[in-house]
């Protein structure tokens, strides 16, 4: 199995396994006990419940706040909150830990059906509009509309992302963008100009050609990998012209013909080095220092701007640049971002303070309180990063500077279904198991047909 497609890192996707989608089933049977639940409420109780209740110390409103951050990502939640509560002298945060995995859904969503969820809560932009078509998050858009927080204010694809059949249900924060990393040593070595990386499929081919070394059957170095990391269907099928939903009729179009064409290149090139010696490299690689582009294994890969810290960390003296993903034709060059955002799930008793809480990260002064700690990572709002100077940094500046062209998976209800019949019609048709526009005809179907249930 191939390791990087089993695993999506920084974005919030998870495993694509048999359990996943179990999970995924019994998350809408929870959902759809969930309405009915709801149903029975009062008004409201449904619309948020208690808007205020004094439970703090010294009189204050205690709003809880359910995250998922640790390290360096929980000392910049820390920074938020304590400058939140600073500004909010009335309003007290109480952070609670829930690791950031399936169980950490599972348990917010029991939360909600039970009737004692969180106030606020961090959560996976990808996810909102499963979430939001399922009535397990609380309408933000007339808070929004009232306090002037509007799309202008961030990325457009981060605003659509967090937002559902015209409503707004997540107030975003984070983003990331993905790019080619390329070693610059190794390109020297081979002849080729490290000033001047692939632009076009071609000339990317050509490239990883050159860079290749092989020995028999084992690859001593490689010279990239179309589908590890990042390389994701989203990056090729949108790098390739091709589009994954059609708006107006609310289909999924995974088999997009320029869709059908990337999948094929990455089919091509997994026969021309065989698939199973680039596999038997990937079982092999590691994580952090060995990391096979940070230990010179792998000279070109697709990655996040996350990436960035990590070379800093574990081989600051490395010689790369990053460039936009190579096109067919070398120009309209696009990535595709993911990121989190600020929920408040139904059901939630301060509703008001987590507004508030909410409203105060949607805006500069939160958000810079939040990144002035995280010196690789991007905020959703423009003119954050252009203050915070990460448009100073060579290598970030090329991550920022693509955000404005960025895509954003479709916000549908069956997102989650969406990304795992990617991820196996990738692996299937690069392991020969039926053709690229078989495995995509057949996640196309898949996914329209649960759309209209």
């Amino acid at each position: 199995m191939f390791t990087s497609l089993l695993f999506f890192k920084k974005t919030g996707g998870v495993k694509v396994s048999k359990s996943v989608k179990k999970f995924g089933q019994l998350m809408i049977m929870s959902v759809l006990a969930l309405s009915l639940f709801l149903a029975g409420c009062s008004k409201d109780q449904a619309s948020g419940g208690d808007k205020g209740g004094k439970g703090g110390e010294g009189g204050k409103t205690e709003i809880t706040f359910w995250h998922g951050s640790t390290g360096i990502g929980l000392e910049a939640m820390n920074a938020l909150v304590k400058s939140f509560e600073e500004s909010h002298p009335d309003i007290k945060v109480k952070m609670v830990y829930t690791e950031a995995n399936e169980g950490a859904d599972q348990k917010l969503l029991t939360s909600v059906t039970g009737g004692n969820p969180p106030d606020v809560a961090t959560f996976d932009r990808f996810k909102v509009g499963s979430w939001a078509a399922q009535g397990a998050l609380t309408d933000l858009t007339d808070m929004a509309a009232a306090d002037g927080i509007s799309q202008d204010r961030y990325y457009q694809y981060a605003w659509d992302e967090a937002s559902y059949d015209g409503k707004l249900f997540a107030i975003p924060y984070s983003t990331d963008s993905r790019l080619l990393y390329y070693n610059k040593d190794h390109f020297k070595e081979v002849g080729l100009d490290p000033e001047n990386p692939p632009k076009t499929i071609e000339e990317l081919e050509i490239a990883a050609e050159k860079l290749t070394i092989k020995e028999g059957n084992r690859f001593k170095r490689i010279g990239f990998i179309p589908w590890y990391s990042q390389g994701w269907l989203y990056s090729w099928g949108w790098s390739f012209g091709g589009e994954f939903y059609n708006e107006s009729t609310g289909e999924v179009t995974a088999n997009d013909p320029k869709v059908v064409e990337a999948l094929q290149w990455m089919v091509d090139f997994g026969k021309k080095y065989n698939v199973e010696d680039i596999s038997g490299f990937e079982s092999s690689a590691g994580s952090d220092a060995l990391d096979p582009f940070i230990s010179g294994q792998l000279s070109m890969k697709i990655d996040g701007n996350w990436t960035v810290t990590g070379i800093k960390k574990f081989k600051p003296d490395l010689n790369f640049g990053v460039t936009p993903i190579p096109t067919p034709t070398g120009t309209d060059f696009t990535t595709w971002s993911g990121g989190h955002s600020f929920i408040i799930p139904k059901g939630a008793k301060n509703t008001e303070a987590a507004w508030e809480f909410l409203k105060y990260f949607g805006g500069p002064e939160g958000a810079k309180a939040y990144y002035s700690k995280l010196e690789g990572d991007f905020s959703v709002q423009p003119a954050v990063n252009e203050e915070l100077g990460r448009q100073n940094d060579p290598i970030l500046k090329e991550f920022v500077d693509i955000l404005p062209n960025s895509h954003h998976r479709p916000v549908i209800s069956e997102g989650q279904l969406l990304w795992n019949e990617l991820a196996t019609a990738t692996e299937n048709a690069t392991r020969g198991n039926g053709t690229p526009q078989e495995n995509l005809d057949k996640a196309t179907e898949a996914v329209n047909k649960a759309l209209k249930k």
